[in-house]
């Protein structure tokens, strides 16, 4: 007689303990040093990328444009606990803005569907020797946090003199990802001396090569825009190679491609971070 209440009970208790499990942070999973989470809230997605790029939405004289950023990317997702009081997508948005600016930072956009149903802001700020930029996702019960530590990618993979003269060889051009920029910007930056030195070597173990330098860039933003930054990348690594390096400038032609060229799709951050790249091209020989 008294077995099914006891089995009842049983299974209460199960349910309770099976509900509380899935409230817990995904294992692995932790908040962002120095960007709390809301209240009532646990993590139900969590992914890491060392170097990875996000184009964050961002307000500029008023017109809604991207700003396309690279570094480590880190994205997490929260969720609200069961029966914890609802919070709207405004409270969830302005205490994230309240706090970047306390810190010193910018909120540098945002948006909402009808009756704040959605919103989203793009933020900006310094922590240590870090650039940060946050995205901020908003939605009724749930909001996804995309965090880029602003940097230059660390060239993992060496280029030599040789296996560039072996590229033009094989097929008139090779693509390069040793010279880098920073976003929207066309000065080389110095960490991609060593790259330069490696061309400058072929150039002058191959005194009679001629070469394009080819800026390429990913989809992201006009078009236009894209084929005149891609120009002005290209005349600094001629610039930098004939100032730092001696290469005689009648040797070099620069050439701005922009988004015209993709050898990867433009609908994934790894496609697009493979399109934006500077290629030598052999010049026609008789």
């Amino acid at each position: 007689m008294n077995r099914i209440p006891r089995i009842c009970v049983t299974m209460f208790f199960l349910m309770i303990t099976m509900s509380a499990f899935g409230q817990a942070d995904k294992p692995g999973s932790k908040d962002y040093p120095g960007v709390s989470r809301m209240p009532s809230y646990y993590i139900y997605g969590y992914d890491e990328s060392a170097f990875d790029s996000f184009s964050f939405p961002v307000a500029q004289n008023g017109k809604q444009t991207q700003q396309q950023v690279e570094g480590r990317l880190i994205k997490i997702q929260y969720i609200q606990k069961n029966n914890a009081t609802p919070t709207s997508t405004l409270q969830v948005v302005r205490n994230y803005q309240n706090a970047t600016r306390a810190a010193g930072g910018q909120v540098m956009g945002e948006t909402s569907g009808d009756s704040g149903s959605w919103r989203n802001t793009t933020l900006r700020l310094a922590k240590g020797d870090k650039e940060l930029w946050i995205f901020i996702e908003a939605r009724a019960d749930h909001h996804d946090l995309t965090i880029i530590e602003k940097q230059g990618m660390q060239q993992e993979v060496a280029i030599s003199a040789d296996a560039l003269g072996r590229g033009l060889s094989a097929s008139g051009s090779v693509a390069i990802y040793g010279i880098n920029f920073d976003t929207g910007k066309s000065d080389v930056k110095p960490e991609s001396d060593a790259t330069l030195a490696e061309i400058a070597k072929l150039l002058k173990q191959a005194p009679a090569l001629r070469v394009f330098i080819v800026g390429h860039t990913d989809m992201v933003g006009d078009p236009a825009a894209n084929v005149r930054l891609s120009q002005a990348r290209a005349q600094s690594v001629v610039n930098s190679l004939v100032t730092k390096y001696g290469i005689v400038g009648s040797r070099l032609t620069p050439f701005g491609g922009g988004p015209y060229a993709p050898i990867a799709s433009n609908r994934t951050e790894d496609g697009r971070a493979k399109n934006r790249r500077v290629e030598l091209v052999e010049t026609a020989t008789k």
